[in-house]
């Protein structure tokens, strides 16, 4: 089972061949299917003798993969998806062909060396110190929740009497700062945003005095969003930052989709603030052309998070030396290199192409809100601020958009999902992907 047999090089080269020719291809945008149709057609693929690697293979290749979306397709605008560069795409398969372990400096010094530069990068771009460090964690829901129990740790030391804590946040947060709240069974404070849908320091600043006030709880973090997932919105960070660190509360940013664009020169100022913060997460897998999975979580202080996720056993004590070990930076043990994907392809296309990419994907964003505020059927929801491009079809209902949406998808122009906002159906398109033309752009607009 373990040997390298001439049938195992065979398949490795048949792999290969799979991959790179849909690298070189334009990808599919493919569908899902339902559980009876994929079972009707390949089976229980689990069997006592096995399939063999040829005909597992084909049965992924010819059946399982075209029942999947591709998260990379020009025409994939749904939700915010992805769009690996040809080189981070190949070193993935690097990755996982080297066995590498990436929870210690002793196991795996050389991979978390290049994570570390790329985080370097992040930090910088930020304008974080360079004492500031962190992790590449599986998404930004566990980035945020990392984040937030070292926030709390903090907290409790400051004010051991305080037996309950809370976070503050938008009301147009991410859902995982509801889910972190729920882990860490603490309250979550909702602020409502101002008219332009970003939460202002001068709010935040009131809600924490009077909660502070009328309870015995304390809130131990504020969580400001830079570039929220539906409209793509960053909130007022530099009021922001003040409002908490003026009141001792810890200052997080998620920005898993938008802080990417600190690498744009065109978008950079909509950031300040950012520097201010005690911790941020970004996911390159969303808008930094990496692939799944890697959230890079980023501390102003690392060594508070080593003081609280690391883990502590007789098997582990040999790690535990002055080596930084990313293990000890988040609420994980064991993790593949995720970063390392990310860091190959910043590091061979170089910073300056990362910033193009990202000034190309922000263009095409101007131009298709240009095009749907001359669409005679179409009224654009607001500017777009960064890629996002939100906008409602006149007279239509939530049972039109949808049926618009398995349609579009079902001729394979496009994949876009319609989501909502105070209450009304809208679609929006989430442009990330470098190789999105507005051609593209004009082909679904066509459809509506």
């Amino acid at each position: 089972m373990h040997e390298f047999t001439k049938d195992v090089e065979a398949l490795a080269h048949e792999v290969l061949a799979y991959s790179l020719e849909r690298l070189k291809s334009d990808p599919p945008l493919d569908g899902p299917r339902t559980e009876q149709e994929l079972f009707a057609e390949v089976g229980n693929t689990i069997t006592a003798p096995g399939l063999g690697g040829k005909e597992a293979l084909k049965v992924f290749t010819d059946v399982l993969a075209k029942a999947c979306i591709s998260t990379d397709h020009p025409r994939n605008l749904a939700f915010i998806p992805s769009a690996p560069t040809e080189y981070a795409n190949l070193f993935d398969l690097v990755v996982g062909a080297s066995a590498l372990y990436g929870g210690s400096w002793q196991e795996g010094a050389g991979a978390v060396f290049a994570e570390n530069q790329a985080l370097r990068w992040l930090s910088d771009l930020a304008g974080l110190p360079q004492s500031a460090g962190g992790v590449f964690v599986q998404g930004g829901t566990m980035g945020n929740l990392s984040a937030l129990v070292v926030a709390r740790a903090q907290a409790r030391k400051k004010y051991p009497e305080t037996t309950r804590f809370a976070i503050a946040c938008s009301a147009e947060a991410h859902s995982s700062i509801a889910s972190a709240a729920q882990v860490m069974d603490v309250e979550i404070i909702k602020i409502t945003p101002d008219e332009n849908g970003r939460m202002q320091g001068s709010e935040l600043g009131k809600v924490i005095d009077e909660y502070h006030r009328s309870s015995h709880a304390r809130i131990f973090a504020v969580v400001a969003t830079a570039g929220t997932t539906n409209l793509g919105i960053i909130d007022e960070l530099v009021s922001i930052g003040r409002a908490a660190h003026e009141r001792d509360v810890w200052f997080h940013v998620d920005g898993a989709y938008g802080i990417a664009a600190l690498c744009a020169p065109s978008v950079r100022a909509l950031f300040n603030g950012v520097e201010e913060a005690d911790s941020f997460i970004v996911d390159p897998h969303k808008w930094l052309f990496a692939p799944f999975d890697a959230c890079a979580l980023v501390y102003r202080n690392p060594e508070l998070a080593r003081e609280v996720h690391t883990q502590h056993a007789s098997y582990l004590e040999t790690l535990h030396d002055d080596s930084w070990s990313p293990s000890d930076y988040a609420i994980h043990l064991t993790r593949r290199v995720r970063g390392l994907p990310f860091w190959f392809s910043l590091a061979a296309y170089g910073t300056d192409a990362y910033s193009e990419a990202m000034e190309q994907t922000l263009t095409i964003a101007k131009d298709a809100a240009e095009l749907i505020r001359k669409h005679p059927n179409l009224e654009l929801l607001r500017e777009p601020e960064l890629s996002i491009v939100a906008f409602t079809r006149k007279g239509w209902k939530k049972e039109d958009y949808q049926k618009w949406s398995e349609a579009l998808l079902a001729d394979q122009i496009g994949f876009i999902p319609p989501s909502s906002h105070n209450g009304q159906s809208i679609l929006r398109f989430a442009i990330v992907n470098p190789w999105t033309k507005i051609s593209d752009i004009e082909m679904i607009l066509a459809t509506l």
